[in-house]
């Protein structure tokens, strides 16, 4: 399916609410992790059966449930009913084509963001849906694949360092929007080396670049803008205290998160500025190359004018040219012709033609 557009005519004439799964085709079964903790204890669990996982609850405390497969619809709505979420936010879940957003329901918050990784085979950024639904004590993120950056995340919580054990679903919230928009400066590292790499080659000789590869490059920058701008203002909302379920602790660390998130997107206007410098540079180099071949076959055929006129005067059929009886005239020709290419060349070289 395409990165920049994903086809929605599937939501076509259905009622608002419906669930209908926008994305990748996925034939592996969904995956669930449960982890409910309190300050003292953590109890985790993994499978799919997702009610044996609910009446096994033990503790009386925060619960965090990661659901891996948005294809699967069925778990999702068993997962609204329990935490009666709103139809709308059920059918975003499963629509990848989101942006970026936050969104406010009674006794929760729903906030779309988007992880990034590069994928070397491929050599493009890949980006997948994150979608957060967290109230007081619960917090609910719906992947569309397996694998995440969030294992720091699930470390801090097995070990009980920090204040996540002791905090509510908006302090996970933030911890894991906040291990994203980290990983975003390793896929800002990764793009850097090949930005920095194309330029020092792009210097030393532009006619070895592909401009294709300088084109991907900036496709890239494109994607990755269009997946970080509209967090700004997501984290940014989250910050300002506008919503009941964002402690004033937790919004002290988001404005970190909203500074890292100003230096990843200056980062990639930065790499455009620079893409867009260097394939400047790419067509002017090719295009001074084009005019020094030009200027040398020019110089070339200007040295051959002379010459082949005076070749077509004695090429001519008349019985009465003087120089045709010269007993030298032929070597007189080739002297001839040979001090005209000379003062032309003299000439050419003084005013710096080449």
């Amino acid at each position: 399916m395409p990165r920049f557009i994903k086809k929605l005519s599937q939501k076509a004439g259905k009622s608002p609410g419906t669930l209908v799964h926008i994305g990748e085709p996925r034939v592996q079964a969904a995956r669930l992790s449960i982890s409910e903790y309190d300050a003292q204890d953590l109890l985790e669990t993994t499978g799919a059966d997702l009610q044996g996982c609910l009446q096994r609850r033990l503790i009386d405390g925060r619960i965090w449930i990661n659901m891996d497969g948005v294809h699967d619809l069925d778990t999702i709505q068993t997962l609204g009913d329990h935490f009666h979420l709103h139809p709308l936010t059920l059918e975003d879940i499963v629509n990848t084509a989101q942006r970026p957003k936050l969104e406010a329901f009674d006794g929760y918050l729903y906030l779309v963001i988007k992880m990034l990784h590069y994928d070397e085979a491929q050599q493009l950024i890949v980006s997948e849906q994150l979608s957060l639904v967290w109230g007081k004590s619960f917090l609910l993120s719906f992947q569309e694949a397996t694998g995440d950056v969030f294992n720091p995340v699930r470390e801090r919580l097995r070990k009980g360092r920090g204040r996540i054990r002791a905090s509510g679903g908006d302090y996970l919230a933030y911890a894991l929007v906040d291990a994203i928009v980290d990983h975003y400066f390793t896929v800002l590292e990764q793009i850097g080396d090949k930005i920095e790499a194309l330029e020092e080659t792009l210097i030393e000789q532009a006619v070895d670049i592909n401009l294709e590869v300088i084109h991907a490059l900036k496709k890239d920058m494109i994607y990755l803008r269009r997946q970080v701008w509209p967090l700004r203002e997501v984290v940014a909302s989250l910050e300002r205290g506008e919503f009941d379920l964002v402690d004033g602790e937790t919004r002290l660390f988001l404005r970190d998160v909203y500074d890292h998130t100003i230096q990843v997107i200056e980062t990639i206007e930065s790499y455009r500025d620079l893409l867009t410098g260097m394939m400047d540079l790419y067509l002017t180099s090719i295009s001074n190359r084009m005019n020094e071949v030009m200027k040398v076959l020019t110089i070339i055929a200007t040295i051959f004018i002379p010459i082949t006129f005076i070749a077509g005067v004695y090429g001519m059929n008349f019985k009465f040219i003087p120089e045709l009886q010269w007993r030298w005239g032929y070597l007189a020709f080739w002297g001839i012709s040979g001090v005209i290419a000379a003062i032309m060349l003299w000439y050419f070289r003084r005013k710096k033609w080449f």
